[in-house]
């Protein structure tokens, strides 16, 4: 028998699974939830927009979870040996920049920077390049239009060279300190592989396609002469970038003898090239043409594969549609929503009263789901840490519409689950729109498991199935179907990733089907999700909203009188 492993990082914790390739099970699993800031963020509560993380973190939790993941795979596995690993891959958040030395040092274990926010990892969810994000998207529409056409029209404060700048501009000696900057995603694989030349990173083709603008069709990344007319500094930073970058079923090196040692692992087996934890999460639940997976968690990733033949797609609004980023020779789509589980603990963690029994999650989801759609006349727009997708603002907020005197916890939380179902649907709507047939929908992540309200309120307002998917750990488990597939045929593996997908991938765990009449009035509440949408997120945008506040009623009404 033969294993691989998948590591997954998440904005919190790092996990990492020993995968039987065979048939895909996770034999044994470690968690280790970063030990620095709050909740392994460091905030600063002068700027609620600034989240950055330690990398120190990354490695520690690194060593800790591979040890603890094999010591349990040898009590649980009769037989188990370290030596029939024979890969591993590599997940992370994304964007998640840092700053490294021409060594592959981040600046933030040195001395000098190691009280530096601007010298730590720069997390996915950091929106202070908010300005630097609109001037790079004003300069591409006015002479590189295409390089928009693949991140849906507007460049976002959440990715790699929004706050690449955004260092330059607020902390020039963190940017002159650096050689360059990796993904997360790309710093993790160099270091399994013990590299020690920031210029011999293989970075992988995921992040660098969806948050980098890098393409093949424009010679890889920006052209240094678009960066230097944000900054000459960018410019020179594009000569540290490579020309090539790589999708998942190459390999980014092989296990180096120091870390090899340090793991308890043989050394010389391939590590895959990383990615992003939400695309990963989409092979681990059998992501393939048709299929939108919906990576529910603190935000939500929604990615599809599209057929490389004729014209690239080109979609208002999407996060990107990238060659060979999910699935080698396919086109990846990615949308998302910025807040979905941030919104339900903000409520819990920061307004809802009761205590800690009366105020929980599943205190609140018990008496939510005694509700019905509409009853509460409530609205919400899910946009607490802005809109990912389709408005790409994320200086729009959250609202909420309806409430009275007499409205409980319970129905809020409702609502904001409501909204966030519309957020999800506006997407589907969107791909819909622009041709991309969806046949299927698999949600995976805490949420989708745990919470059956959540999920039916989901199928009620698409008004389709919706299936969770078979494995808990899907994008560890989709790092462990790349590392198979990099390992090859020959030691175990897989030849292609559909292959290992087939193999490794479960069945559903559980699958939602919409209810006729919740749908019936979901649907007369997106209308009105609808109008708040554009209204506060399209400019120009000219609705009338006198009535959304009287029809809110009017459905509640309906509701209370069919009672």
């Amino acid at each position: 028998m033969k294993y691989t492993l998948g590591i997954d990082y998440g904005t919190n914790s790092v996990r990492c699974i020993v995968a039987e390739v065979g048939i895909g099970m996770e034999s044994a699993s470690s968690v280790w939830t970063y030990e620095s800031g709050k909740d392994g963020i460091l905030l600063d509560p002068s700027d609620h927009n600034l989240a950055r993380q330690n990398p120190a973190d990354y490695v520690k939790g690194l060593r800790i979870t591979v040890q603890e993941a094999l010591a349990s795979a040898k009590e649980s596995i009769a037989g188990f040996d370290p030596s029939q690993v024979i890969g591993i891959g590599v997940d992370t958040t994304g964007s998640t920049p840092l700053p490294v030395d021409k060594n592959c040092r981040p600046l933030a274990i040195s001395e000098q920077f190691a009280n530096n926010l601007n010298a730590q990892a720069w997390l996915w969810k950091d929106h202070t390049a908010y300005a630097e994000a609109e001037e790079i998207t004003e300069l591409a529409k006015s002479i590189k239009p295409e390089y928009l056409s693949i991140c849906g029209g507007t460049y976002s404060s959440e990715w790699f060279f929004s706050k690449i700048l955004h260092c330059l501009r607020v902390d020039r000696e963190v940017f002159d300190a650096a050689y360059t900057w990796l993904e997360c995603c790309d710093f993790i694989p160099a270091v399994l592989c013990g590299v020690d030349d920031a210029d011999k990173v293989v970075r992988g083709r995921c992040a660098t396609g969806h948050k980098a603008m890098f393409n093949e069709a424009w010679g890889g990344f920006p052209a240094a002469d678009f960066l230097e007319k944000l900054d000459p500094a960018m410019a020179e930073l594009r000569a540290t970038l490579p020309e090539k970058t790589v999708p998942i079923n190459t390999a980014a090196g092989v296990l180096s003898a120091e870390w090899a040692e340090a793991l308890g692992l043989p050394a010389g087996i391939p590590v895959a090239a990383g990615a992003l934890d939400a695309h990963m999460g989409a092979v681990g639940s059998g992501v393939g043409r048709g299929k939108l997976v919906k990576i529910i968690g603190t935000s939500a990733c929604d990615i599809m594969v599209g057929d490389k033949g004729g014209e690239a797609l080109d979609i208002p609004g999407l996060c990107g549609i990238v060659d060979s980023s999910v699935l080698p020779d396919s086109w990846g789509i990615e949308a998302g929503q910025s807040a979905v589980g941030d919104i339900f603990n903000w409520f819990v963690d920061v307004i809802c009263p009761g205590g800690e029994k009366e105020g929980s999650h599943d205190n609140l989801t018990k008496e939510a789901a005694a509700l019905k759609p509409g009853q509460s006349g409530l609205l919400a727009l899910d946009w607490n840490n802005g809109n990912r997708t389709v408005l790409v603002d994320q200086r729009l907020t959250g609202l909420l519409v309806g409430q009275t005197l007499h409205t409980t916890p319970a129905e809020i939380y409702r609502a904001l689950i409501e909204a966030t179902a519309f957020g999800a649907l506006t997407i589907i709507n969107r791909l819909a729109e622009y041709g991309v047939g969806i046949d299927e929908i698999i949600a995976c992540g805490g949420i989708s498991e745990k919470n059956a309200l959540f999920m039916q309120i989901y199928s009620d307002v698409t008004g389709r199935v919706m299936k969770v998917a078979g494995s808990s750990q899907t994008c560890a488990l989709g790092s462990a179907i790349a590392a198979a597939v990099v390992a090859g045929e020959a030691a175990g593996g897989y030849a292609t990733v559909e292959q290992a997908q087939s193999a490794m991938c479960a069945g559903p765990s559980d699958v939602f089907e919409p209810n006729a009449a919740n749908t019936r009035v979901y649907a007369e509440l997106y209308a009105l999700y609808s109008k708040l949408h554009d209204s506060f997120g399209v400019e120009g945008t000219q609705i009338e909203l006198y009535d959304v506040m009287k029809q809110l009623l009017e459905i509640k009404d309906k509701t209370q009188q069919a009672d």
